[in-house]
């Protein structure tokens, strides 16, 4: 069934607040791979950046279940590791009304080891 959304139309986020883009647009959505499915791949394709503004946090998506759950990389913590995030929670955070999760809108699709560099 194809989506009424378009391409570049993006998702519908009840907590978007100030943040004036979507996490994820019909169009990231549609080009992540299913979860589990990169599974075995040592150098991972990275698909998505999202980070936050007011610490180093920052999340690099290699899958997606399509619902909810992110599966990718995380650095920014004591221990920067794989591990999944949740869409909507990640979507809802925010301080005072102000988005405390960003997607960098410039990031193009790379292997994991070039983010490395």
């Amino acid at each position: 069934m194809k989506s009424p959304l378009k391409n570049t139309e993006p998702l519908k986020e009840k907590h978007r607040g100030l943040r004036r883009h979507a996490l994820l647009t019909a169009e990231i959505k549609k080009k992540l791979p299913k979860l589990y499915s990169t599974d075995g791949i040592k150098d991972k394709m990275v698909h998505l950046k999202l980070f936050s503004p007011y610490s180093q946090w920052t999340l690099y998506v290699a899958e997606f279940d399509g619902k909810d759950t992110f599966f990718g990389y995380v650095t920014g913590t004591a221990f920067p590791e794989w591990g999944y995030s949740s869409y909507s929670e990640l979507a809802k955070s925010n301080r005072n009304g102000l988005p405390l999760i960003e997607r960098d809108k410039y990031f193009k699709p790379k292997k994991f080891s070039q983010i490395l560099k």
